[in-house]
């Protein structure tokens, strides 16, 4: 952290601004404080909100909370630090790149949400039970229970609404939709990791919320589901001599 408000004063310096050092000295203790360690509601919402949001964008949330760490912006717990280490940055951010494109294209995004079903969930499991890590096991294996629970409540009211949009022919509101999802991830990270106590009461309306969607779009769902089915159990064709 010090050596990011170092680069900013040399920064400032560089245009012009100079910034005497006992401002600079100020300006990085509060931010220091304000990047400390989370406490237990903040532990709370942390595990919380990378459970719900790897359910709708699992590398963007990655790439994220992993840049956030980098950047100093917030001190990310043990079991997490690993999200800020540059390889893991690389790949997650070229997965987001990829799944930002395959989420935009009408149906294909449910084929590729139902694939990627069996790897958000747990990674949403894992992300939200390494907040607070091996030392800690009780608490992990609840943050564990819940941030898996998350994940595929909002993996199925993702793929529920997805399946209600596409059974419109223009692709507009399969993009609105999209677009949305990338909003409401970055908008659920910020809050889970700044607002604990507002991101409590914006999940508690959430997961009414999908629960709500998932009993009145259910039949849209089980379309997907049985396509989804016949796709893959659709016999290879012979080979041809």
């Amino acid at each position: 952290m010090d050596a990011l408000w170092l680069h900013i004063v040399q920064w400032l310096h560089a245009a012009g601004l100079h910034v005497d050092a006992g401002t600079a000295q100020a300006v990085a203790e509060q931010a220091r404080r304000a990047t400390g360690a989370l406490d237990m509601p903040g532990l709370l919402a942390l595990a919380a909100g990378l459970g719900w949001a790897s359910g709708f964008r699992l590398y963007a949330v990655v790439f994220l909370v992993g840049a956030m760490g980098a950047g100093g912006w917030i001190a990310l717990p043990e079991g997490l630090r690993m999200l800020q280490h540059p390889v893991v940055l690389l790949v997650s951010g070229m997965l987001l790149c990829v799944e930002f494109i395959a989420d935009k294209v009408p149906w294909f995004d449910s084929l590729w949400d139902a694939a990627h079903a069996a790897i958000r969930v747990p990674a949403g499991a894992l992300l939200a039970a390494g907040v607070f890590g091996a030392d800690n096991g009780a608490m992990a294996v609840a943050a564990g229970l819940m941030g898996g629970s998350l994940s595929a409540t909002a993996l199925a009211t993702k793929m529920t609404a997805r399946a209600a949009v596409n059974t419109s022919p223009e692709p507009v509101s399969n993009w609105l939709l999209s677009f949305f999802e990338d909003g409401l991830v970055v908008v659920v990270v910020w809050l889970a990791t700044q607002h604990p106590v507002l991101f409590g009461i914006a999940l508690a309306c959430m997961v009414a919320l999908s629960v709500l969607l998932l009993v009145l779009l259910w039949k849209f769902l089980r379309a997907v589901l049985r396509r989804l089915s016949v796709f893959f159990s659709r016999p290879a064709a012979p080979a041809t001599r």
